[in-house]
């Protein structure tokens, strides 16, 4: 009886061992520590996307859908001359961010295009002045070119690549037994008439404007570009003129004297159109005509016949006639003469 108790007791002492034996040790938590001085890790922020491109005073920023003849009537210009004034090769390739100049330099000076070789074409004079100044010395005396009329040869070439020498007089006293001849002059008169007289240089006449160019509402002739009844009236949100009824062929005349600076179809919207140029505020513009009948840089007058009322873009024959003010779209009622 006493030996089963131990062999009893013995049995659970050990399966009390192989319990604390096969037991899984707690887990320990790992915990890092930063070395004192290091430099913490950068998180990435996100870049800001670009600010968009702001016009400079008498620029303008291209975007997307915009067309040299969009850009041009929106800002009261010759879309020629937004070309020039920008340096465009070709008129018709604009890209999206592009800076063009709108109006015209403070100098007057056109600038030329650049080259596909990336080499800047500098503006030639117009008038000889310029070359006349580099023809002429500091010393007031006109000299030929280095190479002169000499034919060319190796020795030439070299002799006139080396700055040219300043000439010196040698003053030379005449000989007591040598007579002076009779034609020889004084040293002062031969310097006198080596010296050539300064031309007064004519200033270029300023150029005479096609109409009125005061720029005064009151100065522009206006008149109804066709006779049929206004349709659609002018509001700054879907109409930036007025609509005239009328039929297929009717003549379509140009409201008031000026020039015309655009006569094509590449304008999304309009048609065939013509803009007339009246002066250095004013344009006028014809919409949905059937057929052009002038060309730009035609001067052209009042009541003169342009084009024919047709329905080019538009869903019905009609003339879309506008007055732009420096580009602003304007009601033509305030101009044209009550009927």
């Amino acid at each position: 009886m006493m030996l089963s108790r131990v062999c009893t007791s013995s049995l659970l002492i050990t399966l009390l061992l192989a319990g604390c034996a096969t037991k899984s040790p707690a887990p320990v938590a790992e915990r890092t520590t930063r070395p004192a001085g290091s430099v913490p890790e950068k998180t990435e922020t996100p870049v800001p996307p670009p600010q968009p491109k702001v016009a400079r005073p008498g620029y303008y920023i291209v975007k997307p859908g915009d067309t040299l003849i969009r850009i041009a009537l929106d800002n009261g210009q010759n879309y020629r001359d937004i070309a020039a004034w920008s340096g465009l090769e070709n008129p018709n390739l604009i890209e999206v961010g592009q800076e063009l100049r709108v109006r015209p330099p403070e100098s007057g000076a056109v600038t030329r295009p650049v080259t596909s070789s990336g080499v800047d074409v500098r503006p030639v004079a117009t008038n000889g002045a310029a070359a006349s100044a580099a023809a002429v010395g500091s010393d007031g005396v006109r000299r030929e070119p280095k190479g002169g009329k000499v034919a060319y040869s190796e020795q030439a070439w070299a002799q006139a690549q080396k700055q040219e020498a300043p000439i010196v007089v040698a003053k030379v006293e005449p000989r007591p037994d040598v007579a002076k001849p009779e034609s020889a002059k004084p040293e002062a008169a031969v310097k006198a008439e080596t010296k050539p007289e300064p031309k007064e240089e004519k200033k270029p006449e300023p150029a005479k404007p096609t109409s009125a160019a005061s720029g005064d509402d009151g100065k522009i002739d206006w008149a109804w570009p066709a006779a049929g009844k206004v349709i659609a009236g002018f509001n700054e949100t879907s109409s930036k003129g007025v609509d005239l009824a009328g039929k297929t062929g009717d003549p379509v005349l140009a409201a008031a004297s000026g020039r015309v600076v655009y006569a094509g179809t590449g304008l999304r919207g309009y048609g065939k159109l013509v803009i007339v140029k009246h002066d250095n505020n004013f344009l006028s513009a014809y919409a949905h005509n059937q057929n052009l009948l002038v060309k730009e840089g035609q001067a052209v007058s009042k009541g003169q016949k342009i084009a024919e009322l047709g329905d080019t873009d538009s869903d019905r024959p009609k003339l879309h006639f506008e007055i732009r003010k420096q580009g602003k779209p304007v009601d033509p009622g305030k101009f044209l003469p009550s009927r």
